[in-house]
């Protein structure tokens, strides 16, 4: 194992670190701001939310350490990009509905977030399909996510 495949694997779990105290900062759903909104009707319960997030984590944290020790470096190097877009959409999603409540804005940088998701999964397809398939929950619950941030929007 060398330094060229280490760094890039701690790169991706440093990545989920940041996504996961990134979004524990901003996302706030005891606030009573939140409390106050009218959810959409297809809004899950709260103890989905934590079951989906745990799994979202563990499973980016290993297709990424995974892509970043078998892949060739230029899909490693996509790979991680790719990712670390996509968590910088869902940080600036989390911060914009949370803080300054700027609904529109956050429902666009969440269906961005969606959308580069799919970079995401095929590339980790590209070098195994089952690093594909278990981000394909992750990539499900990027656009129920999304579609409820638009859910907000008309009800708000």
């Amino acid at each position: 194992m060398t330094w060229t495949r280490i760094l890039p694997a701690a790169l991706a779990v440093l990545l989920v670190v940041i996504y996961a105290v990134g979004s524990g900062r901003w996302v706030a759903t005891s606030g009573s701001w939140y409390a106050s909104l009218t959810q959409p009707p297809w809004q899950p319960p709260p103890a989905v939310f934590g079951l989906a997030w745990s799994y979202n984590f563990i499973a980016l944290a290993v297709v990424g350490v995974i892509v970043a020790l078998r892949a060739p470096a230029p899909r490693t190097v996509a790979y991680l990009a790719v990712f670390a877009v996509s968590i910088a959409f869902a940080l600036a999603w989390a911060y914009l509905f949370y803080g300054p409540h700027a609904l529109v804005a956050s429902a666009i940088l969440l269906t961005a977030c969606a959308v580069v998701t799919i970079g995401l999964v095929v590339l980790a397809w590209g070098q195994e399909w089952w690093l594909g398939a278990l981000l394909l929950p992750y990539l499900l619950w990027l656009a129920i996510a999304s579609s409820l941030s638009w859910g907000y929007v008309p009800l708000n």
